[in-house]
């Protein structure tokens, strides 16, 4: 069963000239029919490429949305999770012993939010940059969001 676009809704432009993001419906090999986003970039000739440029240059009155750089809470909720090990090791690496972490949970008011914040330290496997918990310890500790993203960027490797 051979690919088809069966249905483009929106084209939005990238940073990269000439490459757009199709917000489309396909089917594919396996017959299965869904949304997604394709990425259309010129002289590709695989998979729906060639058909995806076509409907472009057959469709020049389509509206193509202009890029918009992502903000920075985005860039933050799309950076990879750490493992536990690899944030306590991060904040050793900052100066930032775990203890002191457990210090500052221990100093939040007594009630549901510490207790989840202390569950949260001492039990979870992994940590998201946005978390709510990395938030409270950070604005604990005087850390700014630009300090944190160096941190994280750092710990991933670890």
């Amino acid at each position: 069963m051979p690919l088809s676009l069966n249905e483009v809704y929106s084209v939005r432009e990238t940073p990269e000239p000439g490459v757009f993001v199709v917000q489309c419906n396909i089917t594919d090999v396996a017959d299965r029919t869904y949304d997604c986003p394709y990425v259309s970039r010129p002289g590709d000739s695989f998979g729906l490429a060639p058909t995806v440029r076509q409907w472009l240059e057959d469709n020049p009155e389509f509206p193509q949305l202009p890029w918009v750089p992502p903000t920075a809470d985005e860039i933050r909720a799309s950076i990879p999770p750490l493992s536990a090990r690899q944030l306590r090791l991060g904040l050793l690496n900052a100066n930032i012993s775990p203890s002191t972490v457990t210090a500052t949970i221990a100093a939040m008011p007594a009630g549901v939010d510490r207790d989840k914040a202390q569950i949260e330290w001492e039990f979870a496997a992994t940590f998201n940059r946005t978390s709510p918990l990395i938030a409270t310890v950070a604005a604990a500790l005087g850390l700014t969001d630009v300090q944190i993203d160096a941190m994280w960027a750092a710990a991933v490797s670890l």
